[in-house]
């Protein structure tokens, strides 16, 4: 299964939105950053450099339970598909990191943090709302994620194999849900 994630507003959700969610997949997930501008998530090869040379027998291979991640390193969306989708066929969950358009073939899940006034989102479309201390209310159908504490920030920054936390937990029925 590969979703995509894009987070509107917020940057800093948008690096570890789609990390919570891979973390919360019950089976080995792997997130791959398509944004050639994104983050420099840490790991020995990048996405550029596999769209270069292929992956290998080993990157192709999950480990149990294990989260996994691979940086962009600057190579457009549209010329990394053939990569990704031989890497989905291996990795049972594939998060995309999306930051722009993406291949319609793949669903795109939308973060919203939940901003009050002028800054409200728009309703009555469905996404993964993300609770601030502002406001939690949902204007439109989807889960609320708690808020997101330091601690789990940190798990999830550091690149933990096994983040955890309420925040994490709370990602599960997104996989679940119909988003294509």
């Amino acid at each position: 299964m590969i979703v995509g994630v894009r987070t509107e507003v917020d940057s800093v959700l948008s690096v570890v939105a789609p990390l919570g969610l891979a973390a919360a997949a019950v089976e080995p997930a792997l997130m791959i950053d398509l944004d050639p501008n994104g983050p420099h998530y840490p790991g020995p090869r990048s996405l550029a450099e596999m769209v270069d040379s292929g992956p290998s027998r080993a990157e192709m291979s999950p480990s149990s339970g294990k989260l996994a991640v691979l940086r962009n390193g600057g190579v457009a969306p549209l010329e990394a598909v053939a990569v990704v989708q031989a890497l989905a066929a291996s990795w049972p969950r594939v998060v995309l990191r999306v930051e722009g358009t993406l291949p319609p073939m793949w669903p795109v899940i939308p973060v919203v943090p939940l901003l009050p006034g002028i800054l409200a989102p728009a309703r009555g479309r469905a996404a993964v709302w993300q609770a601030t201390t502002l406001n939690d209310e949902p204007p439109g159908p989807g889960p609320v994620l708690p808020a997101l504490t330091r601690s789990s920030f940190e798990r999830l920054l550091r690149m933990q194999t096994q983040p955890g936390g309420r925040w994490v937990a709370a990602w599960r029925p997104v996989w679940e849900l119909p988003w294509g």
